[in-house]
């Protein structure tokens, strides 16, 4: 999968302003062979990413499945929190969803 951004669809609107369109996320089903980690000091979403699947631009997998734990607003994560790590077998067929609801 190339870069998530380069979904962003760029168009120009009235008046030549820019309009971006916002990027969609797929529902992240559980599954039983999900990982559960409780983080702790310096954890980051990027550098988890990495450790489960090679690729430190899918934070992004572990953010949306986790939307009441995780703020989007930083790759750092307080120590103590609870998340859910999707199951590594499973991350084609998310990002097929993915590209799937932003054709």
């Amino acid at each position: 999968m190339s870069n998530r951004l380069n979904y962003i669809s760029r168009k120009t609107g009235a008046n030549d302003k820019r309009v971006l369109k916002y990027i969609k996320y797929p529902n992240i089903p559980l599954s039983v062979d999900d990982i559960y980690a409780v983080t702790v000091e310096g954890d980051r979403l990027d550098l988890i990413a990495n450790q489960f699947y090679n690729n430190v631009d899918l934070w992004w997998v572990i953010t949306t499945a986790n939307p009441d734990v995780i703020r989007r607003d930083s790759f750092i994560l307080k120590p103590g929190l609870q998340i859910r790590i999707p199951d590594p077998n499973r991350i084609t067929n998310i990002l097929r969803s993915f590209e799937q609801i932003n054709k």
